[in-house]
């Protein structure tokens, strides 16, 4: 979340902020009476108590040298009273100063592109060559079920609509895609591997952000005080929730595969068909906790690394900076990755990079001692697709399908396939 002194000091810059987002400035104001209120309450508050203490010793004279306490009691009464109402109405005005701020997204940065949407993006590179096929390319709702890979209906049958069952190869290469990732990350990139858990409290959703503006994309246990993981930037972030980390251990670089899993309730019917939108999906998330000098710098490198996927397995794909009004709540500053699907004649998104700053910091108490031994700093966070693992399939199997229905498969992939070069229809 952001800074009480900024809002308080800052009004305008944040509303200006807010209103590059597509939002007004109508939480500011109202964080900015409620907090008014607050500290003009405090105030008397204090001379409340100063005044109870004062009465309360003139009892105690008037006692002792067998003087009328009764007004100085009266008063000490009345004053116990309208200090217990002002500590129920400062705790509510806590409660309420915090669902305020719990709702206030992220400012962002200021090399961002200014616009109402994904319209105003802007593109920094394009790498590789959409590929030229001598035939119509199918797209992978279609390559799948004919390869006897995918299975919408099945999938839908067990669990429901947006569920999919993989069957033979496709299973297997979504398992060796997992592996080619985590193996890539942690041996080249230096990350550390973290198995989390898959299912997570509300207080590691409320850390990174995900609670509680966005509860209902949130899949919650019936009876349990859990709910499954929306993505491993959740359990990975808040594994230092509480903690101070030493400068000298930082940046911290952790990689994790986990499903993932979300109602996509703003979806709105979009992406119906195929593997794109689903309920549960693998992905393999980068997260670094870093200072705030070297926030940005760990930004690209991140964003490095999740392009190292891409560019090891031969994809075609661009990078773009997302503008202000198509940013995540949480980031400041965000690279989207955009594979080509052929089948969709379109770039598509395969992976977030995002910049949060102190934002999640602050939510979760992430912080850091500097090496000169000052006061322990809020660190800031990063988390980042690396990659999205049932879409880097669709991309796999959409570039790399053959005239005769068949899908060569990059040769980074196929060691961890056995030496399998390719899947073909009824293999």
């Amino acid at each position: 979340m952001l800074s009480r002194d900024l809002l308080r000091n800052e009004p305008d810059r944040v509303r200006t902020a807010l209103a590059n987002r597509g939002q007004d400035g109508a939480l500011v104001d109202r964080f900015l009476a409620l907090d008014g209120e607050r500290r003009a309450l405090l105030v008397v508050q204090e001379d409340r108590k100063r005044q109870r203490n004062e009465a309360s010793r003139e009892i105690g004279r008037l006692k002792a040298s067998g003087g009328d306490a009764a007004a100085a009691i009266g008063a000490v009464a009345w004053l116990k009273g309208e200090i217990e109402a002002a500590e129920a109405r400062l705790a509510a005005l806590d409660e309420e100063l915090a669902a305020v701020e719990l709702s206030l997204p992220n400012l962002p940065h200021e090399s961002l592109p200014v616009g109402p949407d994904a319209s105003a993006n802007r593109v920094e590179a394009v790498v590789g060559e959409p590929p030229r096929f001598a035939f119509p390319p199918q797209a992978h709702w279609d390559l799948g079920p004919a390869l006897g890979i995918l299975d919408f209906e099945r999938g839908a049958k067990v669990a429901g609509a947006r569920f999919t069952t993989y069957f033979g190869p496709g299973a297997q290469l979504e398992r060796a895609l997992v592996n080619f990732m985590l193996d890539l990350h942690t041996r080249e990139h230096g990350y550390t591997e973290v198995l989390p858990p898959f299912v997570v409290n509300r207080d590691s959703l409320v850390g990174t952000g995900q609670l509680p503006k966005f509860e209902q994309d949130l899949f919650h246990l019936d009876g349990f005080p859990y709910y499954l993981v929306p993505t491993a930037e959740v359990p990975v972030t808040n594994l230092h929730r509480d903690e101070v980390l030493e400068a000298g251990a930082l940046p911290v670089r952790y990689c994790a595969y986990t499903p993932c899993f979300r109602s996509e309730a703003g979806s709105h019917g979009r992406d119906v068909r195929g593997l794109i939108r689903q309920h549960q999906f693998n992905k393999v998330e980068l997260v670094q906790l870093a200072t705030p000098e070297t926030g940005l710098a760990q930004l690209e490198e991140m964003t490095g690394h999740a392009r190292r996927v891409l560019d090891l397995l031969g994809l075609p794909y661009r990078v773009v900076t997302l503008a202000t009004g198509d940013l995540g709540f949480a980031a400041t500053k965000t690279y989207d990755l955009e594979v080509w699907l052929p089948g969709q004649e379109a770039y598509r998104e395969i992976s977030s990079c995002s910049l949060c700053s102190d934002f999640q910091a602050r939510r979760a108490n992430l912080r850091y001692r500097p090496a000169d031994g000052g006061k322990p700093r809020l660190l800031h966070s990063l988390n980042g697709s690396g990659l999205a693992v049932g879409r880097t399939l669709i991309a796999i199997l959409e570039n790399c399908q053959q005239a005769d229905g068949s899908i060569v498969i990059p040769e980074p992939l196929r060691p961890y396939l056995g030496g399998r070069d390719r899947i073909a229809p009824n293999a």
